[in-house]
């Protein structure tokens, strides 16, 4: 049985990782933002479009994998049509018109391109830079001695 210490660690070692993780998203969205004009939730939704042999999926699907509901990834996906000039482009499926799909055009690839270097720069900062790796090691250690 846990004693209501151990649960406190346990707690608190979620709270450190979960703060790590928000301070990095939030220096990965100012940089896209910044540099390439981008959330950090479109950046992935080029993400994951690149990552198909077609660069297109559906948005039910796209909606999952980027955790959004349906109105919030329809609203993204219609704004990144619009805002980055084409970056995407929706259509309906011929063999299932309820099916809506969205493709990521050349544009967007090169929006892509370029966001990756920003989003890669600021991953290397904050493991290098920022003493995430030392933050990450005494979070280990804190796991390593619960565990013994």
């Amino acid at each position: 049985m846990q004693t209501n210490a151990n649960n406190n660690m346990l707690l608190d070692n979620w709270l450190t990782l979960t703060n790590l993780q928000e301070r990095i998203n939030n220096k990965l969205d100012s940089a896209l933002q910044e540099q390439c004009s981008l959330s950090l939730k479109e950046f992935y939704v080029l993400y994951f479009l690149s990552q198909t042999s077609e660069k297109k999926l559906r948005l039910q699907q796209l909606q999952e994998m980027v955790g959004l509901s349906q109105s919030a990834i329809s609203r993204l996906v219609a704004r990144m049509e619009a805002k980055n000039c084409g970056a995407l482009e929706r259509y309906v499926c011929e063999d299932d018109r309820r099916g809506v799909y969205t493709r990521m055009t050349e544009y967007g690839e090169e929006k892509l391109r370029k966001a990756m270097a920003t989003y890669n720069e600021i991953l290397q900062g904050a493991f290098l830079n920022d003493g995430l790796r030392r933050e990450l090691k005494l979070l280990i250690e804190k796991f390593e001695l619960e565990e013994s």
